[in-house]
């Protein structure tokens, strides 16, 4: 494979956002020359980091550059000799991470951070150096980046690899920042690798890095990483799609015609905006065509439209579509409800005159700052902490207030995955979900919200509230309705769940196929090995009623005039001492007990079966199922369970029907510890609000 196959930036003309990439390849070639003549005197910034001074000036007009002054010398001067497998001083390397994330928009304490992050790893310059000369908080993230750096042990060693890449980026976001700009300095430079290496580097990076990166919200990192991986894995579709985008450059390419067209509507409406062609990335690109098929000249980018405030957007959005045809069914309103990470914007679609359709983004310039760089854009999420606050030591571990809900949930659950192997396999599968939703929980005592992976069930929420308390969840009721463990939350979903109230319970195998969080998953797999007794039950059907059963059965006190007969109660009418009771044999030689009044037993009797003799023993434990009645209203079945415990009664399995005209039929299988206590059971239950009837069954 050729360097021209495996990296796209040696191909300026097939690269369809040029200019930005293009000068900062050319700056990179400055920085090299400039790096060779070493620091100049302490006056003025040297020359090798006046292209990231004047990057960093753009965002921060502000900012005090002697920080990274300081830094490129401390820098420049441990490299110095370092030669990469390019053939070009060490110190572009750092001096290029550095540059990428100025163009972004970090903040000074990154930058200096991102020059320094590979000192400590490869020269003699310690930690306790770096916090003397440069602070804490410089310390803290080269810290950070250094252990993730030098745990690189090869393939095999890649889940561990990532396990201490998710605890470093947790401690503070910013380490994966320079991790992720980094490797995109690497992968722009992959070309002098073997090809296997760099097969081996692109899928890591396809696998965890760029779905970091999109979570991360940096969008700039994201799309070229994209781009330079499928370089690398997919070179003949890559060169397809290089062939459809140079074609495309040779037509007349209707989007800049349609921009002007929105330019012209927006000024006469009196809405001040900046509007401008956007082009798609090689595999935005590749994937409209295999989504779309042939391309047409509007399928090659798409139109961005920047204003001052949020109603500004809306405003845009109206005249968009009163003075063009929508297309309904491509509106997304990601300002209303914005994307887990961070993003934020409208997307419609208009129809020309013409024919062609325009995919239209509207954002403001704030909005699309934090598009381009995500979590880069927040600058540091500690300089509003209390100054009476110490600054951790390097090696502290300390909550970072950006932190979004997946990477909390991360980790959370590494800490208990039981081994690397799993780790592996289940962060990709986290980092696979697209979209996050909100739910909001109750419990009768507390309220509050879970954000979990889109598709998530009542399983999923029951282990992100409970952690493992949640084995013992024997229902849920969401919005108000009891439903299924097994039932998928939607974004602002209630949910109640309600837990047994002793340790039997426990999660069923069929558990496993309805969990998509890491951490349910974990702990249901766990308690399954601890309990391999745990027989798999039927799958329940769609629509099929809650249902709960417990570990409990056999004939109860129930005996048989007939020698060595297995004794069971019939299901259809349960009896209990002192009932009445007849016996009949039935297949496999098993003798099952009825009420004496039981239609099942007249219908034995009509056709010729005989009775056998039963009688109870003189122990008074016995089951017994009842049926109650009741209004539908929150936290109903949780009240009913609660009041059933507090007359010492075990439940080995209660069935809840869905409501019918707001009323709820319960039907509970219970094991009394005195059948005398049947008489006060049911008036406990009875006693519950909205229950109007308790009977046997």
């Amino acid at each position: 494979m050729s360097a021209e196959a495996t990296n796209p930036e040696a191909r300026p003309e097939a690269r369809p956002e040029l200019s930005r990439r293009g000068r900062t390849r050319l700056d990179l070639r400055r920085l090299g020359r400039a790096a060779l003549l070493g620091p100049t005197s302490r006056d003025r910034l040297p020359d090798a980091i006046g292209h990231v001074a004047e990057a960093h000036r753009a965002h921060h007009p502000d900012a005090d550059l002697s920080l990274l002054r300081r830094a490129y010398v401390l820098a420049e001067s441990s490299h110095r000799g370092q030669m990469r497998k390019s053939g070009e001083p060490y110190i572009t390397h750092p001096l290029a991470v550095t540059l990428i994330l100025a163009e972004l928009g970090a903040e000074t304490t990154t930058l200096t951070a991102s020059l320094l992050h590979d000192t400590v790893e490869d020269t003699e310059v310690t930690l306790d150096q770096v916090r003397a000369e440069f602070g804490d908080e410089v310390c803290f993230i080269v810290d950070g980046v250094t252990k993730v750096e030098k745990i690189d042990y090869g393939a095999a060693a890649e889940p561990e690899t990532f396990r201490k890449m998710l605890v470093a980026t947790g401690n503070d976001v910013r380490v994966m920042s320079i991790k992720l700009a980094d490797r995109l300095h690497n992968m722009r430079t992959l070309g002098v690798m073997r090809p296997e290496k760099q097969a081996r580097i692109a899928k890591v990076t396809r696998d965890v890095l760029i779905p970091l990166a999109e979570r991360l919200g940096v969008q700039a990192l994201k799309t070229e990483l994209e781009d330079l991986v499928f370089a690398i894995l997919h070179p003949e579709e890559y060169e397809h799609t290089r062939a459809l985008i140079a074609a495309h450059a040779g037509e007349r390419d209707p989007l800049p015609a349609i921009a002007e067209s929105v330019r012209v509507v927006l000024r006469e409406a009196g809405i001040a905006a900046e509007v401008v062609v956007r082009p798609r990335h090689f595999v935005s690109v590749h994937r409209i065509a295999r989504g779309r098929g042939e391309l047409r000249g509007s399928d090659f980018g798409r139109i961005l439209v920047l204003v001052g405030e949020n109603a500004d957007c809306y405003a845009v959005l109206g005249e968009l579509h009163t003075c063009f045809t929508p297309v309904v069914s491509e509106f997304k309103d990601f300002i209303a409800a914005p994307k887990f990470n961070l993003y934020q914007s409208l997307h419609t679609a208009v129809a020309t005159p013409e024919g062609y359709v325009a995919e239209v983004i509207v954002r403001t310039r704030q909005m699309h700052r934090v598009a381009e760089a995500g979590v880069i854009a927040l600058g540091n999420p500690y300089a509003t902490a209390p100054a009476a606050e110490p600054a951790p030591d390097c090696d502290e571990e300390r909550v970072d207030p950006t932190r979004p809900g997946w990477l909390s949930r991360l980790l959370d659950w590494q800490q208990s995955a039981p081994d690397p192997d799993t780790f592996w396999s289940v962060l990709r599968a986290e980092l696979a979900q697209d979209r996050e939703i909100t739910v909001f929980h109750e419990d009768g005592r507390s309220s509050g919200t879970l954000s979990l992976p889109a598709g998530a069930s009542c399983i999923d929420a029951a282990y992100a509230q409970y952690g493992e308390a949640a084995h013992g969840c024997i229902g849920a009721r969401v919005n108000g309705r009891l439903t299924s463990l097994a039932s998928r939350l939607s974004d602002g979903d209630t949910v109640q769940l309600l837990l047994a109230q002793d340790a039997s319970s426990g999660p069923g195998a069929d558990w496993l196929e309805h969990a998509r969080t890491p951490a349910a998953r974990i702990a249901i797999g766990s308690w399954l090995q601890a309990h391999p007794d745990v027989a798999k039950p039927a799958a329940t059907p769609a629509r099929a009623p809650l249902s709960v059963v417990g570990a409990r059965g056999g004939g109860g006190n129930a005996v048989a005039d007939l020698p060595d007969a297995t004794v069971r109660l019939a299901g259809c009418c349960t009896p209990v001492p002192p009932d009445a009771v007849a016996g009949f044999v039935v297949r496999g030689g098993a003798v099952t007990v009825h009420r004496i009044h039981c239609a099942a037993v007249a219908q034995m009797r009509a056709l010729g079966r005989t009775s056998v003799a039963v009688h109870w023993r003189a122990t008074a434990d016995c089951r017994v199922t009842l049926l109650a009645e009741s209004f539908g209203r929150p936290h109903l079945l949780a009240d009913l369970t609660e009041a059933i415990a507090r007359e010492g009664v075990e439940v080995v399995s209660a069935t809840v029907e869905p409501p019918v005209e707001q009323r709820v039929r319960h039907t509970y299988t219970l094991q009394l510890p005195d059948a005398t206590g049947l008489p006060a059971l049911m008036r406990a239950m009875r006693d519950v609000p909205g229950v109007y009837d308790v009977r046997r069954a």
